[in-house]
């Protein structure tokens, strides 16, 4: 490999600053890129990675934000003296960045090819016609399945996949010597995820740039990483090649980020979590041994089922003409039986109708057909008002907490307002009494009563969407991918918290997700879904170790496991 540095990075300093005082948010980072590597930088929210690919790019906001110490050279020119003009100059020609959400990144009201060639035209003396041929060749190279078709699509019309295809065709149109790729695939698919790392992997290689990839998921960076640092609170907490880092780890840190995934081989009773390393508490994690599982198992199938799903069909139609309309099925002829105290994971790609079917379960889309029995009786043909009643007993838990929050409400308010609707308690400060109860229970305190939504980290808001859906005592709660954008050490604590519930409150989970891993952690059976319908089921650590078939082993295959 080549040695030369392309990018240094020495003893840099930043801070936030507010009325009140200085935040410092980086403390002496310090590290080097060289020509053809990928650097993976991991840690979680708030570690300070996304802060130091700004810095690199001038891209930290000007009033509130201060480069206190360090240098930033690139090419052995000092970064930090530049002006505005002569980063431009730079910024998508020399370094090129991909951001993390593509659908805030890319410009809504404008289609997808204009909006490469307006990069384009920037940094090139290319005539119109050549323009779209470059865009087109560039679209290719990325691998959208009708680059045609995506260069006359906006955003909107495009999946979460393919967007983050365009972002990488733009981040590369002028063939830059560095990439930044700030979390590339959160959120993505597990089998769309293992594309778009090896789309990076492939053009880093062929145009021999280097690549600055960023990630809270250790097991990921591993596997498409030369070299690796792992930061904490804004500090390098260890650094070195991706073999070193994954398999002989020297800090209590790293070690914590690695177990906190939910391993494959064997099931734990509770994850690990970074306190359990970092605070040295006993780290002997009970194992839930095969024989304990099916006892189990035999317990929770000798009842009746609480909920039954026959046959049930859900479609949606697009008119493309004034006669003509086309036919999409969402759900089509699911069938699947749900035991009081189970957890039933569901798993799928992206439109495999994962959520439609819970939205159905859940009465917020009508099924088109078949029936859906919940304690003997179905729930299809109930009254607005049977309906009412109905809602207290099966919840949902929201992917986005913070979307699903009232953001001019405090939190106490919001997990008091479910309480008044179903006219539970019998006046307001024995319902306020209640919230607090909840709040300790899932680890927040009376003192986040009267704090709003945006006052807190994003698992504290998953807490919050989760205490806000268990204040009804409801017996059945869909969790639809409720820790699918969280940190690993976070989506960890958030698993726990649900499984501890699970057995205080004797509560029932379908729990949906693309993250194959966290599902059969978390269940007892497993259903994948694709099309519409059902492609295989059974108990989920069965299918795990033999699936049967070829999209359940792509899902399987697809999974990060680490060097």
């Amino acid at each position: 490999m080549n040695t030369t540095t392309l990018l240094s990075v020495q003893n840099l300093c930043v801070s936030f600053l507010s009325k009140e005082k200085e935040n410092q948010v980086l403390y002496d980072l310090s590290f080097d890129i060289h020509k053809n590597e990928i650097l993976g930088v991991v840690g979680e929210s708030g570690s300070g990675k996304s802060v130091a690919s700004l810095a690199i790019l001038g891209l930290l906001p000007h009033k509130v934000s201060k480069i206190t110490k360090g240098r930033i050279l690139y090419n052995d020119t000092s970064l930090l003296d530049f002006d505005e003009k002569a980063y431009r100059a730079i910024r998508g020609n020399e370094i090129a960045m991909i951001f993390q959400e593509p659908m805030s990144s890319l410009n809504p009201s404008m289609k997808c090819g204009k909006q490469v060639i307006e990069l384009l035209s920037q940094h090139t003396s290319l005539s119109k016609t050549e323009l779209k041929a470059e865009v087109l060749s560039l679209f290719e190279k990325v691998k959208l399945p009708d680059p045609n078709r995506a260069y006359k699509s906006y955003p909107h019309q495009l999946s979460g996949g393919q967007k983050q295809r365009i972002m990488i065709a733009m981040a590369i149109a002028c063939k830059p010597k560095l990439l930044i790729a700030d979390e590339p695939t959160t959120a993505l698919d597990v089998t769309v995820q293992k594309e778009i790392i090896e789309l990076i992997k492939n053009l880093q290689r062929e145009y021999k740039m280097s690549v600055l990839f960023i990630s809270h998921d250790l097991s990921l960076v591993s596997e498409v990483a030369d070299h690796v640092l792992v930061m904490y609170q804004g500090e390098m907490i260890e650094y070195g090649t991706s073999d070193s880092i994954f398999n002989t780890p020297k800090k209590e840190y790293t070690k914590a980020l690695i177990k906190a995934r939910p391993p494959m081989d064997v099931r734990f009773k509770k994850l690990p979590i970074i306190a359990d390393f970092l605070e040295e508490t006993d780290q002997n994690v009970e194992i839930i041994s095969k024989e304990k599982r099916t006892q189990h198992h035999k317990d929770l199938y000798s009842k009746p089922p609480l909920l039954e799903v026959i046959n049930v069909k859900k479609s949606y139609f697009s008119k493309v003409s004034l006669f003509k309309k086309i036919e999409f099925k969402a759900v089509d002829g699911v069938s699947l039986k749900l035991y009081e105290g189970e957890t039933l994971g569901l798993v799928g790609e992206s439109g495999c109708g994962k959520s439609t079917l819970g939205n159905t379960i859940l009465q917020l889309d009508k099924a088109n057909s078949g029936q859906i029995i919940y304690k003997g009786q179905d729930i299809t043909k109930l009254s607005s008002s049977e309906m009412r009643n109905l809602r207290k007993e099966i919840q949902l838990i929201f992917q986005d907490p913070f979307a699903s929050l009232n953001p001019r409400m405090t939190v106490g308010r919001a997990i008091m307002e479910p309480m008044q609707a179903h006219k539970l308690y019998s006046n307001d400060s024995e319902r306020k009494q209640k919230v607090i109860e909840l709040l300790n229970r899932v680890s927040l305190t009376e003192e986040h009563f009267n704090r709003y939504p945006h006052e807190f980290s994003g698992g504290q808001r998953q807490r919050i969407g989760i205490a806000r859906t268990i204040a009804l005592q409801p017996k059945l709660i869909i969790c639809d991918e409720s820790v699918s954008a969280l940190d690993i050490s976070v989506q960890a604590q958030v698993l726990n918290l649900l499984n501890e519930l699970k057995d205080n409150f004797g509560f029932t989970y379908i729990f949906i997700s693309h993250d194959l891993a966290v599902v059969k952690y978390m269940s007892d059976q497993l259903l994948v879904m694709n099309k519409g319908k059902i492609e295989e089921q059974g108990d989920a650590d069965s299918i795990y170790k033999n699936p049967k078939k070829e999209y359940t082993k792509a899902l399987i295959e697809a999974i990060p496991k680490g060097k």
